[in-house]
């Protein structure tokens, strides 16, 4: 098979970078620390279209930053998730929708999609400012007393590549850990109606038996996981600490969560039978409404309802606080942005934006206002292109395709594929979709694409524009197609109010050097000191209002 299967292999006429039989390119394609060099180098060596070794020379995959040829693979029912990735997936979290293919999925985006309308964020919106607020006090009180808040656990911080003169902050907080806590307390009341109460205290039970999964998660699935995927015996005979935490906590979660949903839906069909109006506005019960609604046949069970909530929490909190937790990151280091977005945020109506007010006060009318402001739309559209907490993705071929080009590929034997025709890609077939590399193309995005600019947003190129650029919001970082993130409106929406309620109130500047990694999603870390994991240490001060 190593042999004989690459020489009948199409993607071996097309240009690539070599390697001896048994090197991969994983680390060339998917580490972020050097991810942004390798796909401009290989690029402008093959074109936008060429292949790289998997697992050897002997496993032929299929990488592109052309356009004709991702729209082809996310649109098209030909391509899949590998199995492995969903089984990984159904494995933590159930059968979610991220887990799900075909027919199946289908059915499931379309019983979703009552509780990510326009509509149904609105109803949220008080949860985001409630929880935003929250956020603030906490973050008051480490700033009225200026301290080092970083655990004394930690080595001292290596020095930042930038530190303002004079500085106005002394409190170090870790971003990511805070805004993490609060996320997760959105997606437990957005989602279920449930108080994690992570901001106060970090002991729910519910709550440690996710985030102990969610650990488990980050790390990966290492070699005795790929193992464990082909021969899923080896978890039932020899459970490892992994397998054991992950039992349990999903032990935890499934017994609350089967109470959950018993009282949501015996609430709910009460509602019904009495005629009157379901006022429950969270994910879990507009799902409920939705499944009741379906045809039996179609209707998810109890145990897949959860999955979807589960689903949605990994991905909906951590996605999303990293979303913000980038955000402050890139404006401790440009003051000047920092500045005008609180000069924005600061313009906004005080009838409007103020929600200790007695009376006229709309949560879902501030939300509007702030939704509305264009530079810190830019400012959130910037970070999510410079930072996708996705950082790549990957389809299998289950049967051979032609795969229309959009830009010329110069096979090994001279041919020339022109622009409209097609490259052959057989089942099996392996086509990974760089997320971050399509983020950071200068044919996109123009010289400076890999530098912070939300100035950008207010007069994109042509090609970061519809129809040229297909993802939404003129980004790849939510992807686009049958597969799109169904929740990418709930994300921006809730990063913007977060940092409309806390911009104005506070200073922040770095206080390390901070480097990426990836584990399932991209995660920061402090220079030279990985072992530490997941952090983002900053520098916060009160801003005098």
């Amino acid at each position: 098979m190593m042999v004989v299967a690459p020489m009948f292999d199409p993607l071996k006429m097309i240009h690539g970078p070599d390697g001896s039989p048994l090197q991969n390119h994983f680390r060339e394609v998917m580490d972020p620390t050097v991810s942004p060099n390798t796909h401009e180098k290989w690029v402008k060596s093959f074109g936008k279209t060429f292949k790289f070794h998997g697992f050897g020379r002997h496993d032929f995959r299929l990488l592109s930053v052309d356009f004709c040829v991702i729209s082809h693979i996310l649109n098209s029912p030909i391509y899949e998730k590998p199995w492995q990735t969903r089984t990984l997936l159904t494995n933590l979290f159930g059968r979610g929708i991220f887990a799900m293919e075909g027919a199946e999925h289908k059915a499931l985006r379309k019983l979703i999609a009552p509780a990510f309308s326009t509509q149904s964020i609105k109803a949220m919106t008080p949860i985001f400012f409630q929880k935003a607020e929250e956020l603030r006090d906490k973050w008051e009180s480490f700033a009225s007393s200026p301290r080092l808040v970083e655990d004394a656990k930690f080595p001292p911080l290596p020095a930042p590549p930038y530190s303002p003169s004079p500085s106005f902050a002394e409190a170090v907080i870790d971003v990511v850990h805070w805004f993490s806590l609060a996320t997760f307390d959105v997606m437990g009341l957005a989602g279920f109606d449930y108080h994690f109460h992570a901001l106060q205290c970090e002991s729910e039970e519910v709550y440690l038996a996710y985030r102990n999964m969610f650990r488990i998660a980050d790390k990966g699935p290492k070699l005795r996981g790929l193992v464990q995927l082909y021969f899923p015996i080896i978890e039932k005979i020899f459970p490892n600490e992994a397998t054991r935490i992950t039992n349990e906590s999903q032990h935890v979660i499934s017994e609350a969560g089967r109470r959950l949903i018993q009282s949501k839906k015996s609430a709910i069909l009460a509602e019904k039978a009495s005629a009157s109006e379901i006022t429950e506005k969270d994910i879990l019960s507009l799902l409920i409404k939705s499944n009741l609604s379906a045809d039996v046949s179609g209707r998810l069970s109890d145990a897949d309802l959860l999955s979807q909530l589960s689903t949605f929490l990994f991905a909906g909190s951590d996605s999303t606080s990293l979303t913000m937790t980038w955000c402050i990151h890139l404006l401790s280091l440009h003051p000047d942005v920092q500045g005008r977005l609180r000069t924005e945020l600061n313009s906004l109506s005080p009838c409007v934006s103020n929600s200790s007010s007695t009376s006229g006060y709309s949560a879902p009318a501030h939300a509007e206002a702030i939704d509305g402001l264009p530079f810190l739309d830019a400012v959130v559209r910037e970070t999510l292109r410079l930072c996708p907490p996705v950082h790549g993705t990957m389809r299998v071929a289950t049967r051979d395709d032609n795969i229309p080009i959009s830009s010329p590929i110069v096979l090994r034997n001279g041919t020339i594929i022109h622009p409209g025709e097609t490259i052959h890609l057989r089942k099996g077939s392996y086509v990974h979709i760089p997320i971050e590399a399509l983020n950071f193309s200068t044919d996109i995005w123009g010289e400076d694409a890999r530098v912070f600019n939300p100035d950008r947003w207010s007069s994109l190129p042509h090609t970061a524009r519809a129809p040229s650029h297909p993802g939404i919001a003129n980004l790849m970082t939510f992807s686009f197609g049958p597969h799109a993130c169904p929740g990418w409106k709930f994300s921006m929406l809730q990063t913007k109010i977060f940092l409309a309620t806390l911009i104005p109130h506070f200073i922040f500047e770095p206080a390390a050097d901070i480097q990426k990694f990836n584990a399932i999603l991209t995660r920061p870390y402090v220079y030279d000191q990985f072992e530490f994991g997941t952090r983002l240490p900053v520098k916060i001060g009160r801003v005098d209002l």
